[in-house]
């Protein structure tokens, strides 16, 4: 496989939030009957059409590397997971509804796998007070998904919403709120598919664009 027909998309968030349901979900369009605890890294590939229907078509696979472990971990785990953190062309971060805190690490995530952790055993979020400015310029494509929407009360609904919408401002990226038991939230022509396609094509996009400034470099 040519480097430029994949790239690889990094799947984060704290242990427990349905990582490894929701990459099942979007390799083979099925509920993945009894998941577990992943150990170490899992990579599954996805077959995206870049620009589909543009003469820019072009098919793709993505790559989805699905990390496991806990946010806080031992230096020594953390030291572990960096290896899975290179030549890294997008980044899908995940958080549970049902889980304020799991939200909250999202920054402390994003942070590890952009090599900007200068606290890694503190705590990066306290009350939503942190730096936007370290997402502002970031050239990875990033995307918020929230899991476990049919969990929520249909009274805290819409708190629980707003709450996300804050957070996907300060990651400056989308956000796909589901229920990874239910193939339906991906359904061809659905505003969340419309949002991951977007998605991938930006990650692609991005690629070309680094190709094309080291081209211009080399000349």
């Amino acid at each position: 496989m040519a480097s430029l027909d994949r790239v690889k998309v990094l799947v984060l968030g704290d242990s427990g939030v349905g990582k490894s349901s929701l990459v099942h979900l979007l390799c083979h369009n099925q509920v993945l009957g009894n998941p577990s605890w992943t150990v170490g890294c899992s990579v599954d590939v996805r077959v995206h059409d870049y620009k589909e229907g543009t003469p820019e078509e072009k098919t793709y696979y993505i790559e989805l590397w699905d990390v496991g472990g806990s946010v806080g971990s031992a230096s020594s785990v953390k030291s572990t997971r960096a290896v899975f953190y290179n030549s890294v062309n997008g980044i899908i971060l995940v958080h549970d509804l049902t889980n304020k805190k799991s939200s909250q690490n999202l920054h402390r995530w994003s942070l590890e796998a952009l090599n900007k952790d200068s606290s890694p055993t503190g705590v990066i979020v306290s009350n939503g007070d942190y730096d936007r400015e370290q997402f502002a310029e970031n050239p990875i494509p990033l995307l918020l998904i929230g899991t476990k929407y049919d969990q929520i009360p249909e009274n805290k609904r819409n708190d629980v919403l707003a709450r996300t919408a804050f957070l996907s401002e300060d990651f400056n990226a989308e956000e796909i709120n589901l229920d990874c038991t239910n193939p339906r939230y991906f359904a061809a022509g659905s505003s969340n598919a419309v949002k991951l396609s977007r998605f991938f094509d930006k990650v692609k996009y991005f690629i070309k664009l680094a190709i094309s400034l080291q081209a211009t470099k080399v000349r």
